[in-house]
C-alpha cells in the first residue's frame, strides 16, 4: 500500500510545495526497487612458482582464498599432460589458479605474498626443480592487475636489493592438471618414492624439505616469508 504524505485540506507552508501522489509513488518505488550493493564476484589469480603442489599448499589456507587448482598455463599446447609439460616442449609453466575474495584479499596483497613464497631471482627454475616449466611468472587479466604486479615487483627488488626476473605476462588459458596432482599435500594414498613407501602427504613433506624450498625462501626473505616451514 502506498501512503500519501499530502493532505489537500492542510494549508501549504510557506515555501514548501506539497508532494503529489504520482511523485510520491515514483519516489517510494525508486527507493524500493534500487539495486542493493553487491559484493564483488570471486576473482582469479594465476601464478607460476615452481612445483604447483607447493604453491597450492601454501595458498589454500590463506584468508580470502576460496579455491586453488594446480595446472598449466602460458603455452600453446591445448590441454597438455603433466609429462608433456615437464619435458619442456609445450611452453607451459606449472601454475596454479587461485580463486579469491577481493574484499578480503586484495590482488596486490596476494602478489606480495606470492613473491615472498618463491625465489624471484632465479631464472632457471625453482629450487631443485630446473627447466622452463618450473620458472616463475605472474599472469594478469587486466591493466590494474599489471600495475599491481609491477608495483609488487618493484618493492621486492627494493627489499632484496637485486633484480626480480619473474615476468608479468598476459593471462592465457589455464588447464587443470589431473586429479592425481590436486590437493597433493593432503592426499593419503600410498605411493612408492625414493624415500620408500609413503602417503602422498608425507611424500610431499619429504620432497619439499629435500628440495630446499623453505630454506632458500627464508634465506631470501627472512621474517617476510609467509609460508616457509609449511
Amino acid at each position: 500500500m502506498i501512503l500519501s504524505l499530502y493532505n489537500p485540506h492542510v494549508p501549504e507552508r510557506s515555501g514548501i510545495l506539497p508532494l503529489s501522489v504520482p511523485a510520491l509513488i515514483f519516489a517510494v518505488s525508486s527507493t524500493l526497487l534500487a539495486p542493493m550493493a553487491q559484493a564483488d564476484a570471486p576473482r582469479e589469480a594465476i601464478v607460476a612458482g615452481g612445483c604447483f603442489w607447493c604453491v597450492e599448499a601454501d595458498f589454500e589456507n590463506v584468508p580470502g582464498v576460496i579455491d586453488v587448482v594446480s595446472g598449466f598455463s602460458g603455452g600453446d599446447e591445448v590441454n597438455p599432460s603433466y609429462k608433456e609439460v615437464s619435458r619442456g616442449k609445450t611452453g607451459h609453466f606449472e601454475a596454479v589458479s587461485i580463486t579469491y575474495d577481493h574484499d578480503i584479499l586484495p590482488y596486490r596483497s596476494l602478489i606480495d605474498m606470492f613473491l615472498r613464497s618463491i625465489d624471484p631471482t632465479d631464472d632457471g627454475g625453482q629450487f631443485c626443480d630446473r627447466g622452463p616449466s618450473y620458472k616463475t611468472a605472474i599472469f594478469v587479466h587486466t591493466p590494474a592487475e599489471r600495475a599491481d604486479a609491477g608495483a609488487a615487483i618493484a618493492l621486492a627488488e627494493q627489499t632484496l636489493g637485486q633484480p626480480v626476473v619473474t615476468p608479468v605476462l598476459d593471462a592465457s588459458a589455464f588447464y587443470p592438471a589431473g586429479a592425481y596432482h590436486q590437493n597433493y599435500a593432503r592426499q593419503k594414498g600410498i605411493i612408492i618414492t625414493r624415500f620408500g613407501p609413503k602417503s602422498k602427504a608425507n611424500a610431499y613433506k619429504a620432497y619439499r624439505q629435500a628440495c630446499g624450498r623453505d630454506e632458500r625462501v627464508r634465506q631470501l626473505w627472512g621474517d617476510q616469508a609467509p609460508f616457509a616451514g609449511n
